[in-house]
């Protein structure tokens, strides 16, 4: 026999257990989502590792400086998805003034993948400083450390920026860049490569 009298279970406690149910779990979903983003497919700077510089023809001629200039570099994309890069350039530099400038064309790199890329450009008749100019027809004027002669030497400044976009889940995009700033040291009467700083 039903009690008239009985309290019956209230309707909105129900409702409100359920809410906060589905509220726990929607921030425990948010919170999985965010960590599978920030440790899975965040985006990554690619890395450029600089592999060889050379100065396939080098030559000093009446206080100026004529050379070939040639960087090769490889590039890893360290995201799960295709790195596409544009605008990027490499340039070279010399006491701070700029020496010589070329553009790299635009392309892709895979995905855990690495690319190796070149460049290669002229610079002509570019004046040296008066402590390197010339002093006898194609001569160089001699230096000494610790009172014994040594060859004068130069140090340029390479810069390469790759700028690009990497898609995240195939549906999001974000910009990302990446540079390398190096100091090559130079023998000036022969173009020798001593060193490679980065």
């Amino acid at each position: 026999m039903n009690d008239p009298y009985r309290s019956k279970p209230s309707r909105g406690r129900t409702n409100f257990a359920s809410c906060i149910c589905a509220t726990v779990f929607l921030i425990f979903l948010i919170a999985g989502i965010v960590i599978a983003y920030f440790f899975l497919f965040k985006p990554k700077t690619p890395k450029i590792a600089v592999e060889a510089v050379r100065f396939p023809t080098f030559s000093v001629t009446n206080g100026t400086v004529n050379f070939t200039f040639f960087q090769y570099v490889s590039v890893t994309n360290p995201n799960r998805d295709e790195f596409t890069h544009y605008d990027s350039s490499l340039q070279l530099s010399y006491s701070g003034e700029p020496v010589g400038l070329v553009f790299i064309p635009a392309g892709k790199i895979d995905g855990g993948r690495t690319q190796h890329m070149s460049a290669k450009f002229d610079v002509q008749s570019y004046p040296l400083p008066a402590k390197l100019k010339a002093d006898v027809s194609g001569g160089v004027i001699p230096t000494t450390v610790n009172g014994v002669g040594a060859e004068p030497t130069m140090e340029v400044e390479t810069r390469m920026k790759l700028v690009g976009r990497v898609r995240v889940l195939k549906v999001f995009t974000h910009r990302v860049d990446s540079g390398v700033k190096c100091g090559v040291m130079i023998q000036v009467s022969s173009g020798s490569v001593l060193g490679v700083r980065c």
